[in-house]
């Protein structure tokens, strides 16, 4: 452990969240770095944490200023539930993340690898926090060969670190800060996912038996996803003016409770779409198909048609999820990424 230490030590990462001294840093990094490339977490951690400055603030953030600050991370369950435990944390634990494994466990959206990284990096306690990176590395130093998707690995690999915290009498919370980093860094630099690893740049590489036996481009074994469902959609982009008509999605499912353009799950062509809106009571001055549209989510892809519903007034009563929005209005929105090519098109969202 010695060697995996000195090289990280002499080469770790720089991100906003390190070496803090934080658990609250910990907790937001690694949630949004679930199912999100790091370089692209920095942005919107930095954002996220320059507004919301403690668990108490999480807590009682709005719901649509908390999906507008998480905006493009996709997975919003996860900001829905950081909020959902920072209540918890104000009613249970005086707004501090506890330190027992099990009352991490008990929160809302903190699972062992999470509850893992806050205890070993944030509290420096020796605690097993394997993500994919530390799956890897682990898989091929030992040359295992099951498919590490499954608990029975996972657990397996857990237990290993625990006991190399254990074994090698390793109490110092610095230390313990610093190796549960180092497998993470090893995985994300060194011994990568995609592509040939960098074996003699590994510090581990003289006793990693998928190195010995040659192995490393082999190993990990990793289950295939399930394919993904395909579905057509068509959206409409009903306008007067500058102001358009967006609804809110239902509380449950997919994209819960942000906003979109008007939609339903099938391809229609332009006569379709003018049959479609005659008969909700719409008098079409003019439609214009828009660029298509793909957006890949973990279990479904969507791909989208688009057209431009151009109206006169608003004369029909809007549903109790339907709202008018100017372009000022839009900027304070949460709309996610899967609508990125028509808000660009209009250019409807300005940085912050």
């Amino acid at each position: 452990m010695k060697k995996l230490l000195k090289w990280y030590r002499a080469s770790k990462r720089s991100f906003p969240w390190r070496d803090t001294g934080d658990p609250f840093d910990v907790w937001i990094s690694e949630i949004m770095l679930q199912q999100t490339r790091t370089q692209a977490v920095i942005g919107y951690f930095e954002r996220f944490r320059n507004e919301i400055k403690d668990i108490e603030a999480l807590s009682l953030i709005e719901d649509d200023r908390l999906m507008r600050l998480w905006e493009g991370l996709g997975y919003y369950s996860r900001a829905r539930n950081l909020k959902r435990c920072a209540q918890v944390l104000m009613e249970r634990y005086e707004g501090r993340l506890p330190e027992e494994q099990e009352a991490l466990l008990s929160l809302p959206g903190i699972g062992p690898y999470t509850a893992g990284a806050i205890l070993s990096i944030g509290y420096g306690r020796p605690y097993p926090a394997v993500d994919g990176n530390v799956l890897r590395v682990l898989a091929r130093y030992f040359a295992i060969k099951e498919n590490i998707r499954s608990d029975k690995v996972r657990k397996l690999m857990e237990e290993t670190i625990a006991s190399c915290y254990r074994d090698n009498k390793i109490t110092d919370k610095q230390e313990i800060r610093d190796l549960t980093q180092a497998f993470m860094d090893l995985g994300a630099v060194v011994c990568i996912p995609n592509g040939k690893p960098n074996c003699e740049g590994c510090p581990l590489h003289q006793n990693c038996k998928a190195h010995i036996e040659g192995l490393s481009d082999v190993l990990p074994y990793r289950s295939k996803n399930k394919e993904r469902k395909i579905v057509d959609r068509t959206l409409f982009i009903i306008r007067n003016g500058d102001t358009f008509l967006v609804s809110k999605r239902p509380n449950k499912g997919l994209l819960a409770d942000l906003y979109e353009f008007p939609g339903v799950d099938e391809r229609f062509d332009e006569k379709d779409v003018d049959r479609y809106l005659k008969e909700k009571g719409y008098d079409p001055l003019q439609i214009r198909k828009l660029p298509s549209s793909k957006h890949i989510f973990s279990h479904v892809e969507w791909h989208m048609d688009a057209y431009e519903i151009r109206i006169s007034n608003w004369s029909l009563p809007l549903k109790e999820n339907e709202m008018l929005s100017d372009r000022k209005d839009l900027q304070s929105l949460a709309i996610p990424s899967a609508f990125k090519t028509y808000i660009d098109y209009y250019g409807l969202r300005e940085s912050e």
